[in-house]
């Protein structure tokens, strides 16, 4: 890949999160992967991932929006 990606621990570190927050968001449909490295690790892409993920935390925080919530505001 020539790109270059971030993996989750690095991701995770950048926006002030716990690894498990960044799976979890992954697994909720909420944050997606640009692929996977040779060892299996999830990898993201920096700009898109960071924007989405402040995004997500902003609804939380400022708005106090529940997942389901969150989920079917990305839909729209």
């Amino acid at each position: 890949m020539s790109k270059q990606f971030l993996k989750i621990g690095q991701l995770a570190k950048i926006v002030g999160v716990l690894p498990s927050t960044i799976n979890f968001y992954t697994n909720e449909g909420l944050l997606r992967e640009a692929g996977r490295s040779r060892g299996g690790y999830r990898l993201y892409e920096p700009q898109p991932a960071i924007a989405q993920i402040k995004k997500i935390q902003k609804l939380q925080k400022d708005k106090r929006l529940r997942l389901e919530e969150i989920k079917a505001a990305f839909k729209n």
